[in-house]
């Protein structure tokens, strides 16, 4: 049985489970930016999070993420690129408005869910929510991808461009900031 760090939050309540579900497919260039953010986030000695706090590295495996979600996490921090039409690199913070989400786009969902190439979190979203998982506080953290000529998308580019591999490490102090601030570490006595 997993257990919590034992204080409260900053609202007086227990804090609770987070989840940071990195996402993206590393052959295709600037989407594979969630998964470098979790190779630093896992990789890293001088930082562990709390109990309680869990880092996967989900690639384009949307339905592993959607059963992932029915362990009734209280924060999801997703990380993605994301273009947004901003300069390559920038990092965004983003709470998306789930409130739309229905059972029948769920089952929706569900049906394209098993896509081996790519994952629409959105979506995956809906099917959990099918599958039983409650609503749940969803961040993104999204980086804007260097744009892909046509010729990349005929084949594959493994590895980030120079401005987003440069916000990764931006990106994970964002990530430990909203730790932070969910899941308040005690100070040693």
């Amino acid at each position: 049985m997993e257990e919590t760090v034992n204080s409260t939050s900053p609202a007086g309540r227990q804090p609770g489970r987070v989840l940071i579900a990195c996402i993206g497919n590393i052959f295709l260039g600037d989407d594979g930016f969630g998964v470098e953010v979790a190779h630093h986030l896992m990789s890293r000695e001088t930082r562990q999070y709390p109990q309680g706090v869990q880092v996967a590295d989900f690639g384009i495996r949307g339905m592993d993420l959607a059963y992932a979600l029915l362990d009734e996490y209280d924060m999801l921090i997703l990380v993605d690129a994301i273009p947004r039409g901003g300069s390559p690199g920038t990092l965004y913070l983003i709470e998306p408005d789930l409130s739309g989400m229905s059972p029948e786009k769920g089952v929706e969902a569900g049906r394209v869910a098993l896509d081996n190439h790519s994952m629409d979190p959105v979506k995956v979203l809906a099917y959990a929510r099918t599958l039983g998982a409650k609503p749940i506080h969803t961040l993104l953290v999204g980086c804007e991808p260097s744009p892909m000529s046509d010729s990349e998308y005929s084949g594959m580019q493994m590895g980030l461009s120079e401005p987003v591999q440069a916000a990764v490490a931006e990106a994970v102090r964002m990530i430990d900031s909203l730790v932070e601030q969910a899941v308040p570490i005690r100070s040693q006595a």
